[in-house]
């Protein structure tokens, strides 16, 4: 039998993570993992729904990989930030891409698209519900940064500099999960498992 790889990275680091992401009933949360064990529990724990197309789960995937690293190299969290949100444009684009005319289709226009049509409320974002924040100005352009503006930034910026963006991986799990919430009702009715 091998050893999982994972071991030999949640190993490597000696003191505690300590991470800014919502926690129940607080928005403005501080999460601290004592150990690469529950770092890596935490971070599987994030998973977008097996359902989904495996193109976009697979981009979803390597956010998560990177998160895991960021055990042993902090500022790769950043890295899988920017991971997550090409993997949240990718299934935007999937999803409501064809219904907005392609000269003026962009990660902002899609994510206003999922709040605009696609019908997304601040109650529908699992991770807004449970630590009692809210956030759709993130994808309308009403507050800022947005979630555009925050890609922009880390792909032409440098993807290593500043503190990770608290709850990001939560938040894009949420929304990948909604805009695909269709497609894993439909999956479900024909008996896939998830």
């Amino acid at each position: 039998m091998t050893a999982d790889p994972s071991d030999v990275i949640v190993a490597f680091r000696r003191e505690p993570l300590l991470l800014p992401w919502p926690a129940d009933g607080n928005a403005g949360g501080l999460l601290q993992f004592d150990t690469g064990a529950q770092w890596r529990e935490f971070v599987a724990g994030l998973g977008i729904d097996p359902r989904i197309p495996n193109i976009v789960r697979l981009k979803f995937d390597r956010a998560q990989r990177l998160y895991l690293f960021g055990w042993v190299d902090f500022g790769l969290i950043k890295t899988g930030e920017l991971a997550a949100l090409i993997a949240l444009e990718l299934a935007l684009m999937d999803r409501y891409g064809g219904a907005i005319p392609k000269r003026k289709r962009s990660f902002a226009t899609l994510l206003l698209h999922m709040v605009e049509a696609g019908g997304l409320t601040e109650d529908q974002v699992p991770m807004w519900v449970r630590c009692g924040g809210g956030g759709i100005g993130q994808l309308t352009g009403d507050s800022h940064p947005t979630l555009a503006e925050r890609r922009n930034l880390l792909a032409h910026g440098d993807p290593f500099d500043g503190f990770p963006t608290s709850g990001l991986l939560e938040l894009v799990r949420d929304l990948i999960n909604f805009a695909y919430r269709g497609y894993i009702a439909e999956a479900a009715a024909l008996g896939r498992p998830g």
